[in-house]
């Protein structure tokens, strides 16, 4: 069920565990805004703790290596607690780019964040990277016609383009490489078939 809720907005992860509970109507709508805010209040008193020493594993060196190669960077969170992550973890000169995941209309797994992400950076979303650790965010990559990084486990992750176990694990120039590799083949001329 934890895997269902990633990349998942709190409305749409408040409304999975209803569903998964069998509870559908048995709260009202104001019930369950208010579970929804008192959620949020107990993350919010979390994340006000975070520091640098909170970066995951691998991924301040990733994105300063992107950043030194010129790549634009964009955050296409659905969480809209991701602007205050990142100051706290002080990654705002590198991820100054964020979507506001109510500024599109529909959540993962559609591509409307990951599309808003890519014009953001002015980059045409078929030469633009995503990385995701939830399958709904894989699958919105995917529908905007992005190349897709997962990371975590490949039995979730199976619909990305590539996968890597941790965030420590994740290869820039393993991405370059597939990357390129499946840009050749989207150009490479059909043949028909007999």
């Amino acid at each position: 069920m934890n895997e269902l809720l990633k990349g998942q907005s709190r409305q749409d992860s408040l409304a999975a565990i209803v569903r998964f509970g069998h509870q559908e109507g048995r709260r009202s709508a104001a019930e369950l805004a208010a579970i929804a805010t008192a959620k949020n209040q107990r993350y919010q008193a979390l994340i006000a703790h975070m520091t640098q020493a909170d970066i995951l594993p691998g991924m301040a060196g990733l994105l300063n290596d992107l950043a030194n190669k010129g790549y634009p960077l964009a955050v296409a969170s659905a969480s809209y607690n991701a602007p205050v992550i990142i100051a706290r973890l002080g990654l705002s000169n590198l991820l100054a780019n964020v979507v506001d995941p109510g500024a599109v209309a529909r959540g993962k797994p559609a591509p409307d964040i990951f599309e808003a992400a890519a014009a953001m950076i002015k980059s045409p979303c078929a030469t633009t990277v995503g990385f995701e650790d939830a399958a709904a965010g894989i699958a919105g990559i995917n529908a905007a016609g992005m190349f897709s990084v997962g990371i975590g486990s490949a039995v979730t992750l199976h619909e990305a383009d590539v996968v890597f176990p941790a965030t420590g694990d994740a290869d820039l120039a393993t991405i370059e490489r597939l990357f390129v590799a499946k840009a050749a083949r989207r150009s490479a001329p059909q043949q028909a078939i007999d």
